[in-house]
């Protein structure tokens, strides 16, 4: 680790040293640009690091709402709008109970290298809330998004900031605070993406972020000569990304063995084919049930309370879609164990910094989630560009420009690592590319 950067992430942990998601997520990026940094001095003599790991803006604020008993509750929102050297801040709302400041600040800070990779003028931002939607209703989610709305609307704008969705942030949670929006500001703008096909959405959005992440996977298989077509794929989560991931794996000839919820994980020694697939679309985004229930409709699946797939069944390529750090050194020992022979990250940092050394020293491949996620925020920026010109496309022409901006994103971040002699090593050749474009936008804005 070069001097440089060494001192910031003294200074980020002395600053920041209870945000541990945020420091993990810091120490990833910033010592995988030492090469970089050391052959281009301009960097460090502007200060770019120190710069880039402070946020342009948080807004923090209050949310009061009534809940169906007449009850008063309050909740804390969250808006960090972290970087905007090459566009308006993007980046999704999440609400979960897990939300707090550590939390949006590493996923903010990973949105900059993310949206610069997709090579769209996206500017990097991350929001949300400690509000958890489950065991909500529809009145009491949408009198939360309407009262949320009514403070971030100050902040946000087509031009300004353009939020999407995330966990517990949906097409019903979009609409509710859309309307909100668009009642309070009398304006039909491009401000959230995510949106629904009736009203400004884009066909392929809600498969974006699984589908590019098999892309990307595939890509990365062609460099060894491989593809995915036979292989035995686990994959975590069963959200919007899974299920997705798990849809392009099916057509892609793979065979899908595992999901996973909060509660445990679904192995099918059978496959999961794409009718139990639409068993699970339903159970998850109508329904809202969870994962053992699949397990009660196909006796031949096996469900593991309080686990996740990566140590219950052999694979040759892991999709982490669920959340941060649910594969760690254990789980990474096992794969490896087990004959895997690829990782393909469809969540926001879900390996662990130690888990991800160990695979990737195993020769293993391996791509960081603002790589081969970034399908999703690449649509949002082609919902937008829809907008913008007031035209839809079809869905062909939608999933080929993905499919596109997945080879481009794999063939960046792949000349990046081999410009600095370590080709398969995907997590500096993405940081690289993505920092590199955001970097020079910064030297050329000036302070």
């Amino acid at each position: 680790m070069g001097n440089y950067v060494e001192r910031v992430l003294e200074g980020i942990r002395k600053s920041c040293g209870h945000e541990k998601e945020f420091i993990q997520s810091t120490t990833e990026v910033l010592t995988s640009l030492t090469k970089l940094l050391d052959s281009e001095p301009k960097y460090e003599k502007s200060k770019i690091l120190e710069r880039l790991v402070i946020p342009e803006r948080i807004i923090i604020f209050q949310v009061p709402w009534f809940d169906d008993k007449g009850e008063i509750r309050i909740n804390t929102g969250y808006r960090v709008q972290f970087n905007s050297a090459i566009g308006p801040y993007k980046g999704g709302l999440r609400f979960h109970p897990s939300v707090n400041l550590s939390v949006l600040k590493f996923l903010g800070f990973e949105q900059i290298f993310k949206n610069s990779l997709t090579t769209l003028p996206l500017g990097g931002g991350k929001g949300g809330s400690d509000f958890d939607p489950k065991g909500k209703t529809d009145h009491e989610i949408m009198a939360f998004c309407q009262n949320f709305m009514r403070e971030l609307f100050r902040h946000i704008g087509a031009s300004t900031d353009v939020p999407a969705g995330d966990i517990g942030v949906g097409g019903r949670e979009i609409g509710y605070l859309f309307g909100q929006y668009k009642k309070i500001v009398n304006s039909y703008d491009s401000v959230l993406t995510g949106k629904g096909l009736n009203w400004g959405g884009s066909l392929i959005r809600p498969e974006a972020t699984g589908y590019g992440c098999v892309y990307f996977a595939s890509e990365m298989l062609k460099t060894r000569g491989n593809d995915l077509a036979g292989k035995k794929v686990l994959i975590s989560g069963s959200g919007n990304v899974a299920q997705y991931a798990a849809e392009k794996a099916i057509q892609l000839g793979a065979t899908v063995l595992s999901l996973s919820d909060s509660n445990g994980s679904i192995v099918d020694p059978d496959g999961i084919s794409a009718e139990k697939l639409a068993f699970v679309k339903e159970l998850k985004n109508v329904r809202r049930g969870r994962i053992k229930e699949y397990a009660k409709i196909y006796p031949r699946a096996a469900y593991h309370e309080g686990k996740r797939p990566w140590q219950l069944a052999a694979c040759d390529v892991a999709f982490p879609c669920a959340t941060q750090n649910e594969l760690d050194l254990d789980d990474a020992k096992t794969l490896v164990a087990n004959g895997c022979i690829a990782v393909c990250e469809g969540a926001n940092m879900p390996t662990t910094l130690d888990a991800t050394a160990y695979i990737q020293g195993k020769n293993l491949l391996f791509s960081p989630g603002k790589a081969s996620n970034a399908g999703g925020v690449a649509t949002s920026g082609l919902e937008m560009s829809q907008n913008a010109i007031r035209l839809n496309w079809d869905q062909t022409e939608v999933d080929k420009r993905l499919h596109d901006i997945m080879i481009n994103i794999h063939a960046a971040a792949r000349a990046a690592a081999t410009e600095f002699g370590e080709p398969d090593n995907y997590v500096m050749g993405a940081n690289i590319a993505g920092f590199r474009k955001v970097a020079d936008a910064m030297l050329d804005l000036g302070i």
